[in-house]
């Protein structure tokens, strides 16, 4: 539906301002499609380069999975899922027997008129120090790595009265990161502290008015709260933020946009449990343990008047484009977005962020942002490679930046992503990359070791190319890089590679089999690159 620049402009702000951007389950046709399956899997991993003396040069292990994908959509509901659990059994030692979960949920269910409630769920692995595979390779038995579980829910209010837009929004989120008894484990690295669980709140609030309706101008005053309660060192994180928002139509497709306002944000801790010679006392778990007799100690404390410009420039339905600059975080910020849908099947997102963020509100906000209808981005053994990617106007989002690095702590975040989708005829694709830069907030120890202003960045990349050879064949490729440099004395950069290719054929009323062949590198700065060629023969059956 085609609206009139005026209410473009309004909502576009509104939608900045409370960094909430989800489709219509309105807008939407009406459709159900279930598809569970059940498959088996052979694969064998070779040791392309003979570098682990300790490992045999091929492991070999099966796989039985079971999973589903939905999308469910009508004038109430909108469901999209892709969830998938797979045991492996090794027939060896070589290979420990492993449980493997992952996937997306996203939810939406309209309870009365601009009344909704928001839903989502994800399941993902991810490693938890340095060293350790990342997203794209994470076959095998691999001891650097462990599963990762979020969750959130909460309503969102949408509505008018008379000429004001009223809006409020409500989540909790409760992320999870199981233990991994590999961490912290090399003598050579300073022990560094890792997630384990936390529990995210978000409430925010505005009213606003639409340009021309009384006002040659729009404006919105908006209020927010957020806090994070962290179980390691019984972390805290706590922020309230009060503005008003102006819109000042320029022409029928650009506005000026600009805002003033005030924060206030806190995070303390408890000290870190030590030994007489000051290195952290760690669980049996690798993780750090607080010291019970401590006070609180802040690690970051701001608070003062924030404010920011920029533009704000929609020519055409297809085409968004916002950039501010300001003031914030007692410093200078930039951010923005870019959303352009070239065609029904194929659209554009970035955006460049600022912000105070930790691992679990992180994870919380990128799976709120998702759409309901997606692709789970997984290469042809099954792995979640870090992606979903939407359909229609959102383009979906990526998790693997931010699953780079464990790290409990709270930090400044500063990055981009762009995520691109889309399909023509027998071909589909979507390429996601990122880009972030961390630097960490922690307050001053009795560890002979801190995190505070160290500087991490990561970089990935993603791409998947598809194509229909026949009504029961297909062929599918998937390429992936990811780059890290810790900040930490004496840790090393690591970059991890790899693709795979995958032919799956239909036998006969459901049943089909595929054929993958992958190749990963893992190369930590000052060693030697490990190569790792993986082969995987399976049969699905889907109900």
């Amino acid at each position: 539906m085609r609206i009139s620049a005026h209410r473009r402009f309004t909502h576009a702000a509104i939608a900045g301002v409370t960094v909430v951007m989800l489709g219509l389950a309105s807008q939407a046709h009406a459709r159900s499609d279930i598809s569970p399956y059940v498959e088996v899997q052979q694969i064998l991993d070779f040791d392309l380069d003979g570098n682990d003396p300790f490992n045999d040069d091929v492991v070999t292990y099966t796989t039985i999975a079971a999973g589903v994908d939905a999308v469910v959509v009508s004038r109430r509901i909108e469901i999209g899922a892709s969830y998938r659990y797979e045991r492996r059994i090794g027939w060896d030692d070589s290979i420990a027997d492993d449980d493997v979960h992952s996937g997306v949920v996203r939810a939406r269910a309209n309870v009365t008129r601009g009344l909704s409630l928001e839903a989502g769920a994800l399941a993902a692995r991810a490693r938890t120090e340095i060293g350790g595979d990342g997203l794209g390779s994470l076959t095998g038995d691999n001891d650097n790595s462990t599963q990762i579980y979020s969750v959130f829910g909460g309503p969102t209010l949408s509505t008018r009265a008379g000429p004001l837009d009223i809006g409020a929004a409500y989540r909790i989120g409760y992320t999870h990161v199981e233990d991994n008894f590999a961490a912290n484990t090399d003598p050579n690295q300073a022990p560094v502290d890792y997630v384990d669980h936390s529990t995210y709140h978000l409430a925010t609030a505005n009213i606003g008015m639409a340009p021309g309706e009384t006002l040659p101008f729009g404006w919105i005053v908006s209020g927010g709260y957020e806090r994070e309660d962290a179980s390691q060192l019984d972390q805290r994180y706590e922020a309230y933020y009060g503005r008003v928002d102006v819109t000042i139509p320029v022409t029928p497709t650009l506005a000026l946009v600009g805002g003033v306002g005030y924060e206030d944000i806190e995070i303390s801790q408890r000290d870190v449990l030590v030994d007489a010679t000051g290195n952290p006392i760690l669980d049996g778990n690798g993780r750090f343990q607080s010291d019970p007799n401590s006070p609180r100690l802040l690690a970051y404390d701001v608070d003062g008047f924030i404010y920011d410009g920029g533009i704000l420039w929609r020519p055409n339905p297809r085409f968004e484009l916002s950039a501010r600059v300001g003031h914030r975080y007692d410093t200078t910020i930039y951010y923005g977005y870019l959303t352009y849908q070239a065609s029904s099947s194929s659209t554009l997102q970035a955006n460049v962020y600022n912000e105070i963020s930790s691992f679990g509100r992180g994870t919380t906000n990128t799976l709120a942002g998702l759409p309901t209808s997606f692709t789970v981005g997984r290469n042809g053994f099954g792995q979640f490679n870090g992606c979903a990617f939407g359909e229609n106007d959102n383009a979906g989002g990526c998790f693997d930046t931010g699953f780079a690095s464990l790290n409990a702590a709270n930090f400044r975040s500063r990055g981009g992503s762009i995520v691109w989708t889309g399909g023509r005829g027998p071909w589909s694709y979507g390429v996601g990359a990122g880009y972030q830069n961390r630097r960490y907030l922690t307050p001053t120890t009795a560890a002979n070791f801190s995190l505070d202003r160290v500087t991490d960045e990561a970089f990935s990349l993603q791409a998947s190319l598809g194509r229909t050879l026949s009504p029961n064949s297909s062929i599918d490729g998937n390429l992936y890089a990811t780059w890290f440099d810790s900040g930490i004395p004496g840790e090393s950069d690591v970059f991890s590679t790899g693709g795979s290719a995958t032919y799956s054929v239909g036998l006969y009323r459901g049943l089909s089999a595929q054929a993958t062949a992958g190749v990963f590198a893992n190369d930590v700065e000052g060693e030697e690159t490990d190569w790792l060629g993986t082969l995987l023969f399976g049969v699905r059956y889907g109900f």
